[in-house]
């Protein structure tokens, strides 16, 4: 089964104005299906295959050669070489969406675009499954306990895989193979440490100091893995917002995953029990939301920006969105039962923001606007509203 996927139409449009494009995104996230579908008659190779990769490698011009009419490269940073050579043929060809290029490995895809590529390159990040995309696909309904133990890669939903079998496979892949391409670590066992302790840190404001402690490792290797982390779509970074209206605000990233089932197999949450129990269920529901809105803005190619604001004294909004300068701030509770204390952050940001209102985001049934600006919304309710007003 195929899912269809939102990012279909902005792809589209970029092949539409740029001579090349490059899809990337966190391994098994759906790149090379949606490039094969949405160009159907463009040539395919693979340079994870050896033959091609060394052809690639030892005769770049030969290789795009056979390509007159363009192609679809797969892991294409697997030869960096290739990019040099192709900057003269998109120097000299009026075709639009010539080359698509998909990879798995930001780090050095971006790395090889900046080089050679910059200015004659689009860009799209395609992260997993969006909750419209899983819930239009698949027929019986997912529990929100379900739904973030199960995470959003399309493997799980479209062939049924069993997902902590599955994340286990894939973080073993993820670590022999994309973290030795960026990074050649030896000490595998520690870096499945850093990652673990990650994953304990989940909606929490980055520690660099304290993550050097608890792993036994130095600042500046702290700060290296977690630039692997990010680069390879594992952690996501939500960055605060710079206005401090007259406060001291708090100037470190909070922590979240790109997927919430790799982050439940992390912290060794196994079935929708443990998961109701545990003490990461709050900050799990909140990653998932947050997450929700960063596949929007990707997915649509929107322009609004994503952050949190905490000032020095704790008060903290969750998630704050900026569309060009315009502030909406949202809470999210992972509670069913509203609670009028829920609102206190944003009632207190107002005070000195000098906006008004905000949304609520629980995972209560009911969903309503108030009287004083304030919409309480279910969060399924929320993402199928998903819009800035």
């Amino acid at each position: 089964m195929m899912i269809k996927r939102e990012i279909e139409k902005l792809l589209k449009q970029y092949s539409k104005q740029f001579r090349a494009i490059a899809v990337i995104g966190p391994r098994q996230s759906g790149k090379t299906t949606l490039v094969k579908k949405v160009f159907p008659k463009k040539a395919y190779v693979s340079l994870e295959n050896p033959d091609d990769r060394l052809f690639a490698d030892s005769d770049p011009r030969g290789f795009l050669e056979r390509y007159k009419d363009g192609a679809i490269i797969d892991e294409a940073q697997r030869v960096p070489a290739l990019f040099n050579y192709m900057q003269q043929i998109l120097d000299e060809t009026k075709k639009e969406g010539l080359f698509i290029l998909t990879g798995s490995n930001n780090f050095l895809l971006q790395e090889s675009i900046t080089q050679s590529l910059a200015g004659r390159i689009g860009i799209i990040d395609l992260l997993p499954l969006t909750f419209h995309e899983i819930t239009s696909s698949h027929k019986t309904f997912l529990s929100t306990n379900q739904l973030i133990l199960n995470g959003s890669y399309p493997e799980i939903y479209d062939k049924k895989r069993k997902n902590d079998l599955w994340y286990q496979a894939y973080i073993r892949t993820y670590i022999e193979r994309d973290v030795k391409q960026i990074r050649n670590i030896d000490n595998t066992i520690l870096f499945n440490k850093f990652l673990k302790l990650c994953a304990g840190r989940i909606g929490q404001q980055l520690n660099v100091a304290n993550l050097s402690n608890e792993c036994g490792i130095d600042i500046k290797t702290v700060n290296s893995w977690l630039g692997i982390l990010q680069s390879s779509y594992i952690i996501y970074l939500l960055q605060p917002h710079f206005v401090n209206f007259n406060k001291r605000v708090v100037k470190s990233p909070k922590l979240y995953f790109v997927d919430t089932g790799l982050a439940c197999v992390l912290l060794g949450l196994k079935n929708e029990s443990e998961l109701e129990q545990s003490v990461f269920r709050g900050s799990l529901f909140e990653n998932y939301i947050i997450l929700e809105w960063l596949k929007k803005k990707y997915n649509n190619g929107s322009l609004y920006s994503l952050y949190y604001w905490r000032d020095n004294k704790g008060i903290e909004i969750d998630l704050l969105i900026d569309s060009s300068g315009k502030l909406l701030p949202i809470e999210i509770k992972s509670s069913q039962t509203f609670n009028e204390d829920f609102l206190k952050p944003i009632k207190q940001w107002n005070n000195f923001s000098k906006h008004k209102g905000g949304i609520l985001v629980y995972d209560g049934k009911s969903s309503y606007k108030r009287s004083d600006h304030f919409e309480v919304i279910y969060w399924r309710d929320h993402l199928t509203k998903n819009k800035l007003s």
